[in-house]
């Protein structure tokens, strides 16, 4: 068994790696980089070099290349000299860049291609661009850049360098704090105990709440990456993890009013304290005992990955419970009319466009019954749930059905039927113990992919009824050109697809005794 997981993770891993690399060959190389600027309004508001100089920027933030100008070059240059800014000499040499004739005799500048060239840059000057008169057009101000392609290689090292990161208690570099521990305390807001530290950059490492999944850490952190597209700025584990409801005003008391009679109506999350590097404000310091100051805030309703589990987690159970339940009554009463009442069902769904019949029970659910047909108009939430639930639960029901209905009519024409019937059994004794097990064990490998596959979102079905799920985050994020939530759904959705593998195998060899991972002696 041991043997057998070591080579699937190693194998999974392997794909991983391929799979993102692959996507970003075509997200970085097969695409015009410019496509990202379709929809950015700051690229629209400037011109001349000041848009090419926006450019290199933007394409350094998107990962496309390194880019440094002359101006961070002097600002480290002279970063010893006290208030360097208004410095002669840093003036002087900042300056230089707008005279063609001069800047190349400049030693600052010298110094800058030296330097950028012996590590690979190439040199960019955007020549100062001037009306007759010699004044600068409108983003007409010259620039030194150096700019160097990223390779492929180097782009995926640096991206799972940073995918996975841990808390110690040396994150918070402050001189101030005296002692340093991550250690049990009793939780104030939750009533249970939570794992508090000191010089890490959370201050609850772990703890408990209500909300789900109910235990929450702040120890390891997944980074996918940030969007800077439609989420401008930020980290994507935030946007599918944060509650998308309004802010959620409660009455607590902040840290340092524990114990006392002082409460406060605020949205503030104290289990998100983060180490406020800033000078304390008078407030703050009447507010918390130490400098964890920095927090988020509360939101009511669920996130996007909440909103989507919830929905195909639903959809999941009803889809086994009823498919499964269903193909062993239409395999039992083989060629009769609800057995073929049920293959017209079957027929129909796979022959029907998935897009028709979501609106056709979209129809019918808010025409006769009444429910909210998008999220945003829903008075009860819980109502808009209904009809995205059903428009997912059906279709997988009639699939399960199918299959269970063929597995099982393989099995009852099987030898080991023939000898239960030889030795007196009943039908309904035959179809419980036997038939119906052994059928559903290839449906078992299944189950795992199927819950997992609820994270992921329904993309067609979130979209008819604008459910606020990450079904539409990818389609969004192609047709935006946000690479940083490409790239992480890639990872994301490609992790999910290699666990559910792993976790079906090992399914199957615990319901079914002739598999087994174990090797046998001799071999």
């Amino acid at each position: 068994m041991k043997k057998y997981l070591a080579k699937r993770i190693a194998f999974s891993v392997f794909s991983l790696l391929v799979v993102v690399l692959t996507v970003m060959v075509l997200v970085y190389s097969l695409i015009e980089r410019s496509v990202i600027f379709q929809t950015d309004d700051t690229w629209n508001k400037r011109s001349n070099n000041d848009r090419t100089y926006y450019e290199y920027s933007q394409y350094q933030k998107y990962g496309y290349v390194d880019m440094s100008n002359f101006t961070s070059f002097l600002a480290q240059k002279y970063a010893d000299v006290p208030n360097y800014t208004e410095d002669p000499s840093f003036k002087a040499d900042r300056a230089v860049i707008q005279d063609p004739a001069k800047y190349e005799k400049n030693a600052s500048v010298k110094e800058f291609i030296e330097k950028y060239t012996a590590d690979g840059y190439e040199i960019q000057y955007l020549k100062p661009i001037l009306f007759q008169n010699g004044s600068p057009k409108p983003g007409g101000s010259g620039y030194l850049l150096a700019v160097r392609e990223r390779s492929m290689l180097a782009r995926l090292g640096d991206y799972l360098k940073g995918l996975v990161t841990v808390e110690t208690v040396n994150d918070v570099q402050d001189p101030t704090i005296t002692e340093r521990y991550v250690r049990w305390e009793k939780d104030p807001y939750s009533g249970f105990y939570a794992r508090v530290g000191m010089g890490t950059n959370h201050k609850y490492q772990l703890y408990f709440d209500s909300r789900f999944p109910f235990i929450h850490q702040n120890k390891f952190h997944l980074n996918l990456g940030v969007s800077y597209t439609r989420f401008r700025g930020q980290q994507i584990v935030s946007v599918i993890n944060q509650p998308r409801g309004n802010m959620k005003v409660t009455s607590q008391q902040f840290p340092a009013k524990l114990g006392t009679d002082e409460y406060a109506d605020t949205a503030i999350d104290f289990h998100s304290l983060t180490w406020n590097y800033s000078e304390l404000t008078a407030d703050e310091k009447l507010n918390y005992p130490d400098k964890y100051t920095v927090a988020t805030f509360r939101h009511g309703g669920l996130s996007m990955l909440e909103n989507s589990f919830v929905i195909g987690l639903i959809a999941t159970v009803l889809a086994y419970i009823l498919g499964l339940l269903l193909g062993i009554l239409v395999a039992r009463r083989k060629d009769s009319w609800i057995d073929k009442l049920g293959m017209g069902a079957i027929i129909f769904f796979m022959a029907v466009p998935s897009l028709a019949y979501i609106f056709l029970f979209a129809a019918a659910g808010t025409r006769l019954f009444g429910l909210p047909y998008k999220f945003a108009t829903a008075k009860v939430m819980a109502l808009a749930y209904i009809l995205p639930t059903i428009s997912l639960a059906i279709p997988q029901t009639l699939s399960l059905m199918k299959w269970m209905r063929r597995y099982m009519i393989d099995q009852m024409n099987s030898d080991y039927v023939k000898f239960a019937r030889a030795e007196g059994l009943s039908e309904q004794e035959i179809f419980r113990q036997h038939i119906s097990r052994n059928a559903a064990i290839p449906i078992v490998h299944g189950i795992p992919a199927s819950v997992l596959g609820c994270l992921t979102g329904a993309i067609i079905t979130e979209r008819v009824y604008a459910v606020p799920g990450v079904g539409s985050l990818l389609t969004n994020a192609i047709n935006s050109h946000d690479n940083g939530i490409i790239i992480a759904c890639t990872v994301f959705y490609t992790s999910l697809s290699v666990i559910s593998l792993i976790l079906g195998d090992l399914l199957m060899a615990k319901v079914d005794p002739r598999i087994s991972f174990e090797e046998k002696a001799g071999r």
